[in-house]
């Protein structure tokens, strides 16, 4: 069964990398990964992919930037090049990219089907272009693979048949798990003068944040404030960079004393920063989960959240930039309450999401001789 596996920024492979591996132990499952080439940035080196153990894509339609109309169309050309050429039993799109739903369109026109991981997750709030990718895609999408309840609920509510949809947990927890041990083995606080729980980590870079010059100038002056109760480090996103060299306010940052700008960095240095911050301030939805997983404060600087489990049952708590500081200082001054286990949080949302895929396309054939079954918790089919 060739599924392809289509990836587009670095959370996307993050994401597909468990994916990948459970597939490949599955003797019916031949994945393929499929690179759209939309964000081929930082951190994107052969370094990343061996630290994920991933070989270099199969595919790779090199699109690049462009406006959000002008990804989309040429993801959907060039994929469906692909698509007519050597056709996919399973397509399998992840996360809100541009990518995600042209991959989806092109697939769904061509009779492809497709499964959406992350489906469900809504931030209600459509002048962000995620919040779009996420509804079309989940529209047209064949199997819905969601992360926790909202999702489902978010899904029923918007008319989507239940036999499309399948909670099989957070992948990301699952990359967490399988680098956990080299994450650990890290001490990348330490190469920028820091203490273990004695830091902030700070990521932002949503336009809402970062690309109006009166609202980043605020964020900085209220980074500075809270560096003087809390060393920071800022781990500083191209975009975010490329607004503070434009509104001049790049040298007022970057001579603070207690605020270290360092660039974007591997995923395992980073987690490593994470795992040893006492708070994370964030716009990124990513690290809103990983923070929930590891009972680590979070404060998002967003009026909304696509996933407010982390806010109801985890860590995390969105803020204006107006409450930041006194949020912080809240969280200083006290003893953050400890988040609740999310269900299925667990580390193996990938073997389930390749039992569901067997479940879907093989149960139905069990009588076809050019399959055999044998299924008790793990699959171990031959095609």
């Amino acid at each position: 069964m060739r599924i392809h596996l289509v990836a587009a920024a670095r959370p996307n492979f993050m994401k597909i990398a468990p994916v990948f591996h459970e597939l490949k132990k599955r003797t019916w499952a031949r994945p393929i990964i499929v690179h759209t080439g939309q964000h081929y940035h930082l951190n994107m080196s052969d370094a990343f992919f061996v630290d994920l153990d991933l070989p270099p894509p199969d595919i790779h339609l090199g699109v690049g930037s462009g406006s959000h109309a002008e990804q989309t169309g040429k993801v959907m050309i060039a994929y469906e090049k692909i698509l007519l050429d050597r056709p996919a039993d399973l397509v399998i799109v992840v996360g809100d990219v541009n990518s995600t739903l042209a991959a989806t369109l092109a697939s769904v026109k061509l009779g492809c089907r497709v499964a959406h991981l992350e489906a469900g997750l809504r931030s209600f709030d459509r002048s962000m272009p995620e919040e779009i990718n996420r509804i079309l895609t989940d529209a047209v999408a064949d199997i819905l693979w969601t992360p926790s309840a909202d999702g489902d609920e978010n899904l029923l509510h918007e008319g989507i048949s239940p036999d499309k949809i399948a909670r099989v947990g957070n992948i990301m927890i699952d990359s967490l798990e399988m680098l956990r041990p080299r994450i650990e083995s890290k001490r990348v606080y330490q190469e920028f003068g820091l203490q273990k729980n004695r830091y902030g980590i700070v990521t932002l870079h949503r336009p809402a944040n970062v690309d109006a010059k009166n609202t980043l100038q605020r964020i900085v002056d209220l980074l500075g404030r809270i560096s003087r109760k809390l060393p920071l480090i800022f781990s500083v996103h191209p975009r975010t960079m490329g607004r503070l060299k434009e509104f001049a306010l790049l040298g007022s940052i970057a001579s603070t004393q207690a605020i270290t700008l360092a660039e974007p960095q591997s995923y395992m240095r980073f987690m490593n920063l994470v795992f040893n911050c006492r708070i994370a301030i964030t716009d990124s939805g990513g690290i809103q989960e990983e923070t929930t997983y590891m009972g680590i404060p979070c404060l998002t600087l967003r009026p909304n959240t696509e996933r407010p489990i982390t806010v109801t049952q985890g860590t995390n708590k969105l803020s204006s930039i107006d409450a930041l500081e006194e949020n912080v200082e809240a969280l200083l001054d006290g003893r953050p309450a400890p988040g609740k286990p999310i269900e299925l949080w667990d580390g193996n949302t990938a073997v389930r999401i390749a039992d569901d895929i067997y479940n879907r396309f093989f149960n139905d054939k069990r009588n076809n001789p050019a399959y055999t079954r044998s299924f008790v918790g793990r699959t171990t089919q031959a095609v």
